[in-house]
């Protein structure tokens, strides 16, 4: 039985990989449709270590602080990272769809605080460079297909 975890679902997670069981975080719970809640900006994702076979984030990363103060000093963005790669099963999927620059949309919404562009998943936390080793990511991903549909980047990786 294949499960797959939307990040930042709102009130109902997609399931983009036809999975047998869908699960949601948000900023708010609704158990009777799986979502379960949690500041990931605060928090680490509430599922056991290699729990899924599919984790996706639709429009949710660019909320995601690279940096906070709480008060000790935080990349916010890469533990995020660190808590999908934690929880995704070997050889697990993490599909990424965000407004990414150099198109306004990245911008325009004064909650993106997050800027993702077409090098930031294959320089930082790929198997190659993972460039994000240096401010604490723990995993690498193997960078499967990454394209643009509009403003959107959409990046497809897989657990390595």
């Amino acid at each position: 039985m294949k499960k797959s975890l939307d990040l930042g679902c709102g009130s109902k997670p997609r399931n983009f990989f036809n999975a047998d069981l869908v699960y949601g975080i948000d900023i708010r719970a609704d158990l009777s449709a799986n979502i379960f809640k949690a500041d990931l900006i605060l928090e680490s994702i509430p599922f056991e270590n290699e729990s899924f076979e599919f984790v996706t984030a639709h429009d949710f990363l660019e909320h995601i602080p690279r940096i906070i103060y709480t008060p000790t000093r935080k990349n916010a963005f890469i533990e995020v990272m660190n808590e999908i790669w934690r929880i995704l099963k070997k050889d697990g999927q993490f599909l990424s769809v965000t407004p990414a620059y150099p198109n306004a949309e990245a911008f325009r919404d004064p909650t993106h605080v997050n800027i993702i562009t077409d090098e930031t998943f294959p320089l930082y936390f790929d198997d190659k460079n993972c460039l994000a080793r240096m401010y604490g990511f723990k995993g690498s991903f193997i960078i499967n297909d990454q394209k643009w549909n509009g403003p959107h980047l959409i990046t497809l990786m897989t657990k390595n």
